[in-house]
């Protein structure tokens, strides 16, 4: 465990989360070419993203349990080689069918991808440790994002559409050996509580109803449900346009979304310390990620006119708390969930983000085209963005009042199990300023 051969094997396997990033996110900085290559309406380019999600969401579960039974290995190569055809599929697509059915492949690619990662983690790691390389592999994932903004656009605007995600499959087909000579299953045999690791599929989907009934797996997901969904939207599909719209070159948007990233290297190992330190109070740092993403989106889609800079930038970077913050659900699926159903947690709770977003970014398209031919506007003109971007508050409120209750439950089950009384973040305040005044 810690060892120097665990950093080789985590390495590589982040690495191959990071290619998974990047053919995720391809598609948001080719959003307007796509629009020009197959000449089709925001709706229909919609269906590029929100295929690629839905398949990415539908997949979660069935890959959790697929990982409690065959382990992460099996599953980060298959992974690898879906997002390979995947992409290559989509180079070489003439119109939106094929180029489909490639985001297709690439949605189911990239579903067996992060969580067979995180699955990997407590095979080879532990201790203080574990949480801040789970925090650091997130956030090294979101690399991808930025050589799909920067090297993977400018082939896109050099080259083309062909060359530029003929390339990314290549990427994918080296990380694809990469990972068949380095990535194996921890060599340790680890702690499996009340759940024992199943050894058949039957078993894998008895477990996979443990974690599901677990109130604290359903917080995670809930979690991750409110804080990846926005900054998702936006830097799959919807970020460039938006900013093309505001009168921002395409440099400029990409840079907007490496700002994103940024923001979560510096951000990650912050909530990774606060999770370490305040276990009992993590639901109040998701709640107030989303406070803050709702109360930018509020000034950015109320502002007279078109909002300044600053604005924007502000609200990127509250996005890139939110990717990391995100993160936190699986912590949620650590800590209420045996060993042996750790897969099938994970799963859970990463469909949380990826739902939200595959409601809002069709919504969000359809929005547009009904916007657009009601006013005789560009159907990416700012003023449509406006009223389209409303439905995150519809979407995301939902699953606020949902992690609420989920969270009375996790609290209610931890106090009967093992004694622990949470009580309210207020008077948890009161106390500590008051003792503080006493010593």
């Amino acid at each position: 465990m810690n060892s120097r051969r665990a950093f080789v094997v985590w390495g590589v396997a982040v690495l191959a989360y990071v290619l998974a990033v990047v053919q995720r996110s391809s598609l948001g900085v080719s959003g307007v070419d796509a629009q020009d290559r197959f000449a089709v309406s925001a709706a229909v380019l919609s269906t590029l993203a929100v295929v690629q999600i839905a398949v990415y969401a539908g997949l979660q579960i069935p890959v959790g349990i697929a990982l409690d039974r065959v382990g992460p290995r099996r599953l980060v190569l298959l992974g690898a080689l879906l997002l390979t055809l995947g992409q290559a599929v989509v180079a070489l697509s003439p119109t939106i069918g094929p180029a489909i059915v490639g985001r297709v492949l690439v949605g189911a690619g990239d579903a067996m991808t992060f969580i067979s990662v995180m699955r990997l983690l407590p095979m080879w790691f532990s201790g203080p440790l574990l949480p801040q390389i789970s925090q650091w592999t997130g956030n090294l994932g979101q690399i991808g994002q930025i050589v799909s903004a920067f090297p993977f656009a400018l082939l896109l605007h050099t080259v083309g559409w062909d060359a530029a995600f003929g390339v990314a499959a290549i990427a994918s087909a080296v990380g694809l050996v990469l990972a068949v000579v380095f990535v194996r299953a921890g060599p340790v045999v680890v702690r499996t509580d009340t759940i024992p690791i199943p050894h058949s599929w039957g078993a894998a989907f008895h477990t996979f109803g443990h974690a599901l009934r677990r109130p604290g797996t359903q917080l995670g997901f809930w979690s991750h449900y409110v804080t990846q969904s926005s900054g998702t939207v936006f830097s799959l599909l919807w970020g460039v346009p938006m900013l093309r719209g505001l009168g921002y070159s395409a440099t400029e948007a990409a840079t907007f979304l490496t700002v994103i990233v940024v923001v979560g290297f510096v951000a990650g190992p912050v909530l990774g310390l606060l999770c370490a330190r305040f276990p009992m109070r993590r639901s109040n740092l998701v709640l107030g990620i989303v406070t803050a993403l709702g109360v930018v989106w509020t000034a950015v889609l109320l502002w007279p006119d078109q909002p300044p800079t600053w604005l924007l930038v502000l609200l990127v970077v509250a996005m890139g708390v939110g990717g990391p913050g995100s993160l936190i659900g699986f912590d949620f699926a650590r800590s209420f969930n045996p060993v042996g159903s750790l897969g099938s947690a994970n799963g859970v709770v990463n469909v949380g983000g990826f739902l939200a977003a595959f409601v809002m970014m069709f919504a969000i398209g359809s929005l547009l085209d009904v916007l657009a031919a009601a006013s005789g506007t560009d159907t990416f003109a700012w003023q449509n963005f406006r009223i389209a971007m409303t439905v995150q508050y519809v979407v995301v409120g939902f699953g606020v009042v949902m992690l609420l209750l989920a969270r009375r439950r996790t609290r209610a089950r931890l106090h009967a199990e093992d004694g622990i009384r949470v009580g309210p973040l207020w008077v948890a305040l009161v106390a500590r300023f008051r003792n503080g005044r006493v010593q």
